[in-house]
C-alpha cells in the first residue's frame, strides 16, 4: 500500500518542480528581452505619484527606497539589492521613490505583462507575493528599530542585516554601498550620530573600518548579536 501511494505521489511532486522550473524560466526569459537601465548615483528609477508602468529586477549596486515627508524630509525604507524587485503593486501610481545610491543597474520589465504572466501562473504569483511579504518584514523590523532600539543597536542591527543579505557570508565584512546620509535617513539618525557610533564600535574592537569607509570587517559577531539586542 505504501509504495502504491509513493508512486502515485511521484508525478504529482514531478508536474509540481516541472510548473515551478518553467515559471522562472518563462520569467528569466522576459528579464533577459527586457531593457536594461544604468542608474547614475542619486540618479531616481522612479519617483513617488509616477505612473507605475514597470516593475525592477535590481541587476547591480543598491537602491534606496524612500518616503518624502510632509516637511520635505526623506525617510527611507529599504535598500534594495541585485535579485530584489523594486516596483511590485496594485495602485497605478508609485507611493513610494526609488533613486541609486551607487552606479546601479536594473532590468525593465512592463507591469502589464508580468501581472498577465502571474494571473496565468500561481507560482510566478507566489514568488511576487513573497517579494512583497519581504518588503512588508523589512518596513515593520524598521518601525520596532527606530522606535525602540538606541543608536548603538540601531547601527549594528543594519551591519547585521547587511551581512546576512552578503553574498558571502563566509567574509565577516560588509560593502557600504551608500552615503553616511543614506543610512542615517534609513534609522532615523543624524550623520553625525552614524559616525560616531561607528567609531564607538571600532574602539570596542567589534569592528574595523578600512580606509575609505566602504568596507566594514564585523570582528566579533556574537557581541554584535548581543548589543543589537537580537
Amino acid at each position: 500500500m505504501l509504495a502504491t501511494t509513493e508512486f502515485k505521489t511521484r508525478p504529482y511532486l514531478k508536474s509540481s518542480m516541472s510548473r515551478s522550473a518553467d515559471s522562472q524560466t518563462m520569467l528569466e526569459d522576459r528579464l533577459t528581452q527586457a531593457s536594461e537601465r544604468r542608474v547614475h548615483p542619486k540618479e531616481h528609477v522612479y519617483c513617488e505619484g509616477d505612473p507605475r508602468t514597470h516593475v525592477y529586477r535590481v541587476e547591480e549596486g543598491v537602491i534606496a527606497i524612500y518616503k518624502t515627508l510632509y516637511d520635505g524630509r526623506r525617510r527611507i525604507i529599504d535598500f534594495a539589492y541585485p535579485g530584489d524587485y523594486i516596483g511590485l503593486g496594485m495602485i497605478g501610481e508609485h507611493i513610494m521613490s526609488a533613486q541609486a545610491t551607487c552606479p546601479s543597474r536594473v532590468r525593465c520589465l512592463s507591469a502589464s505583462a508580468l501581472e498577465s504572466l502571474a494571473e496565468k501562473d500561481a507560482s510566478l504569483a507566489l514568488k511576487l507575493y513573497k517579494s512583497v511579504c519581504q518588503d512588508l518584514v523589512a518596513a515593520r523590523s524598521l518601525l520596532v528599530t527606530v522606535g525602540q532600539r538606541s543608536a548603538v543597536e540601531r547601527v549594528v542591527a543594519f551591519l547585521l542585516a547587511l551581512h546576512r543579505r552578503s553574498d558571502n557570508r563566509d567574509r565577516d565584512e560588509v560593502k557600504l554601498a551608500m552615503r553616511r546620509s543614506d543610512i542615517a535617513d534609513l534609522l532615523g539618525l543624524t550623520i553625525e550620530t552614524v559616525s560616531r557610533t561607528l567609531t564607538k564600535l571600532r574602539e570596542m574592537g567589534v569592528i574595523e573600518v578600512e580606509q575609505g569607509g566602504t568596507t566594514v570587517h564585523l570582528c566579533d559577531i556574537d557581541r554584535l548579536t548581543d548589543l543589537a539586542n537580537e
